[in-house]
């Protein structure tokens, strides 16, 4: 569960560093927006997939996505 709120937690900081809304992130990804907003809330987590997808558009590596 740690995992999950530190993931929750450092996808919004990502997202507001880079001005980004929920949308666009979502967009990105190619799901809905509700869904990107589960990731961020700590709802679910995302496929391997979207995890990719989210540390080359933070230009982060997924190690770092769950790091505190």
């Amino acid at each position: 569960m740690k995992e999950l709120y530190r993931l929750s937690k450092n996808l919004k900081m990502l997202r507001e560093q880079y001005g980004y809304t929920m949308k666009y992130v979502a967009d990105q990804l190619g799901i809905a927006y509700q869904s990107y907003q589960c990731y961020e809330r700590g709802l679910t987590v995302p496929t391997l997939q979207n995890f990719i997808k989210l540390a080359r558009l933070y230009d982060v590596s997924l190690d770092e996505l769950i790091e505190e």
